[in-house]
């Protein structure tokens, strides 16, 4: 897996989708998620975010321009897809 490959611009900034970091560290999505939210005041307001769904659909198209399938794990919405800025990317 080549990190460069997992990093999309989304608002202006840089950042990587919540599946690709966790798998990343080898944790389940969920797991990621969970750890951010009980550790908030480590993180910056920003850190994490929701894609609105015409950023969403536009990533998708991003992503399958470049012949990279989504995988079964990977959201169907862009309600539960969490994005991960730049701050530590």
């Amino acid at each position: 897996m080549v990190v460069q490959n997992l990093i999309y611009e989304i608002r202006g900034k840089r950042v990587m989708l919540d599946f690709d970091l966790a798998k990343l560290y080898q944790i389940e999505t969920k797991v990621l998620k969970q750890a951010v939210r009980r550790n908030i005041e480590r993180f910056p307001s920003d850190f994490m975010f929701t894609l609105s769904d015409s950023e969403y659909n536009s990533l998708i198209l991003n992503i399958r321009s470049q012949f990279v399938t989504l995988k079964e794990e990977q959201p169907a919405s862009a309600h539960r897809l969490q994005i991960i800025s730049d701050h530590k990317l």
